[in-house]
């Protein structure tokens, strides 16, 4: 039987996974402005990464629906902050993006309120 913590860990890795797509796909079509959004609209349509992103939020969707079947929301909502957590980290290395310490300690302060919740 799986139990509503792996599903809501699951949805949450689908979601992940599927912003990071989304921010490949983006980096690919460019900057998108009112008055190009014609152009930036033919482009995202051409690029992959963003169905795959989409595709991939919609599969964590249906995974925290079936956690949402199981457990209350108090519950699992704050469960969801580990999405947070693993953007930063997965925008740093992936991304190679430049995260701060300060959002690093807002990371283990989140990490800390998901173990609590979780215990709960």
């Amino acid at each position: 039987m799986t139990t509503p913590l792996a599903l809501v860990l699951v949805a949450v890795c689908f979601s992940v996974t599927g912003e990071l797509f989304l921010k490949e796909g983006m980096a690919r079509v460019g900057v998108v402005t009112l008055p190009a959004l014609g152009q930036a609209a033919a482009r995202m349509v051409r690029t992959w990464q963003l169905f795959a992103g989409l595709g991939s939020i919609g599969v964590g969707a249906a995974f925290w629906l079936a956690a949402l079947s199981r457990v209350d929301l108090s519950w699992a909502y704050p469960l969801l902050a580990i999405g947070y957590v693993l953007i930063l980290l997965f925008s740093a290395l992936i991304l190679r993006e430049q995260v701060s310490a300060v959002r690093w300690l807002g990371a283990a302060l989140i990490i800390i309120g998901v173990i609590l919740v979780s215990r709960s």
